[in-house]
């Protein structure tokens, strides 16, 4: 597990340096096919970019906690079975105890936010507590828990705000192409739609890096769970239950889909192309497995 969180934090930096990659890429293109010189393009493109993601690093949970609409539980008064559940796995884990969440939706699930444990943000839905019991919720909340543990909070963060850079960059980059291009523009036109091509795909690449990270961090997150609870079995038929009464959440965000513990978008062809979750009946067959050598 130690070795888990470790690469995590390795991984972190890896993905800053390939998505700093894929936007210095775009500027430098940029910059050969619409520039007059120099490298200003170039220049700015990374620091907009780099500045863009330390803005997400340190602001990306509290926005995505206003996106879902979540309501802050100050005192086990408030919600004590959440309160209660969430105050023992944080006790049993040495870990801080985050900051608590509901959400008034009748869709259930729950999801971590933040960028370490000192700063970390759990959510559950109202729909969930509805349907779990007690086993089961304390399953869902270790492995919320273990989102924060692992530092895959962190990870989630950085990888949402440097996709979300290189979207942007991208379609910046091809309005200037469409629509900015004048008679003193004399660039190569080999460059220009070499550009245009590489400007399309780095996003589907840099999404396609999100989904990869997110997977497997739900692999992992679910792991901890059955770890710290030692009831496997309970997360496994809280997925069940999830499958059976899941539906789709009322505020819809594409961009923090990947935070949640099961999908929370519209189900469909494409959804489930580029999901960002593995299939539940996997991650229930891998709970048994581990349940199994308990």
């Amino acid at each position: 597990m130690y070795s888990a969180i470790a690469r995590n934090k390795r991984n972190t930096v890896f993905i800053i340096i390939l998505f700093l990659a894929i936007i210095a890429g775009l500027g430098w293109i940029a910059n050969a096919a619409y520039g007059r010189g120099g490298y200003g393009i170039l220049i700015l493109t990374i620091v907009v970019a780099a500045g863009y993601a330390l803005v997400q690093y340190f602001a990306a949970g509290r926005q995505a906690i206003a996106m879902s609409g979540g309501i802050r539980v100050n005192n086990k008064a408030e919600h004590p079975r959440l309160w209660n559940t969430v105050e023992n796995l944080s006790i049993t884990t040495g870990s801080p105890m985050p900051e608590i969440y509901i959400i008034n939706d009748p869709a259930p699930n729950a999801f971590a936010t933040g960028r370490d444990p000192e700063h970390a943000i759990v959510a559950a839905t109202t729909g969930l507590l509805a349907i779990m019991d007690d086993a089961e919720l304390e399953g869902v909340m270790a492995h919320e828990l273990g989102h924060v543990r692992n530092y895959d909070i962190r990870v989630s963060m950085v990888v949402f705000g440097l996709v979300v850079a290189v979207g942007f960059i991208s379609d910046m980059f091809l309005r200037m192409a469409f629509f900015g291009r004048n008679n003193n523009n004399n660039g190569n036109p080999v460059v220009m739609v070499f550009g245009l091509v590489a400007m399309i795909v780095a996003p589907l690449v840099a999404s396609m890096v999100q989904l990869a990270v997110s997977r497997q961090r739900e692999y992992l997150a679910d792991a901890t769970s059955a770890l710290t609870t030692r009831h496997p079995d309970a997360l496994a038929s809280a997925l069940a239950k999830l499958e059976t009464y899941g539906r789709p959440m009322q505020k819809q965000n594409t961009s923090m889909a990947h935070l949640w513990i099961a999908n929370p978008l519209k189900p469909g062809m494409m959804a489930k192309l580029f999901s960002t979750h593995p299939p539940i009946e996997d991650r229930i067959d891998r709970l048994h497995a581990m349940g199994n050598k308990f």
